[in-house]
C-alpha cells in the first residue's frame, strides 16, 4: 500500500505556497476525513477552514518526526511543527497523533493532542484557530 505520512501531508497543506489547498487535501485525506484535535471533533470541510486560516497566518517552517509507526491501516507518530507567523514571531508545538489510513493509502482519521513548546499564549490554539 502507497501510503501517506504527516510530514507530507502537513508539508503540502501548509508549507507549499504554490500549491491549492484543495489539491493537497485530496492527496493526503479521504472524502470522509475527520479529525480530533485535543478533544474537539472537526470533518473534513471544518479541517479544511481550519487549514486556510493558517495559511493566511504561517510564513514557513517545517516537521520534524522523532516517531512515526505503521501498522496495516493504522498510524501513529510524534512530531513537532516549527512555525514562523507572517509576523515573524515563532511557534513550536509537539503533537501526538493517532490515525487511521483508508485503502488507498490517505488519511481517513486523526485523534492528536498538542503540546505548545514556544509561542505566544495567543498561540497555544494554533491547532485548531479558524
Amino acid at each position: 500500500m502507497n501510503r501517506t505520512s504527516i510530514a507530507a501531508a502537513l508539508t503540502d497543506l501548509l508549507f507549499t505556497p504554490g500549491l491549492a489547498l484543495q489539491e493537497a487535501a485530496d492527496r493526503h485525506f479521504a472524502p470522509d476525513y475527520r479529525q480530533r484535535t485535543d478533544g474537539n471533533w472537526d470533518d473534513r470541510d471544518a479541517f479544511l477552514k481550519h487549514i486556510a486560516h493558517l495559511r493566511g497566518v504561517v510564513d514557513s517552517g517545517v516537521i520534524e518526526v522523532h516517531d512515526e509507526l505503521y501498522d496495516g491501516f493504522r498510524y501513529a507518530d510524534r512530531h513537532t511543527v516549527h512555525v514562523t507567523k507572517t509576523d515573524g514571531s515563532v511557534v513550536r508545538t509537539e503533537v501526538y497523533l493517532f490515525g487511521e489510513f483508508a485503502p488507498d493509502g490517505r488519511f481517513r482519521r486523526i485523534e492528536e493532542t498538542t503540546l505548545m513548546l514556544e509561542g505566544a499564549e495567543s498561540d497555544r490554539d494554533l491547532g485548531s484557530a479558524r
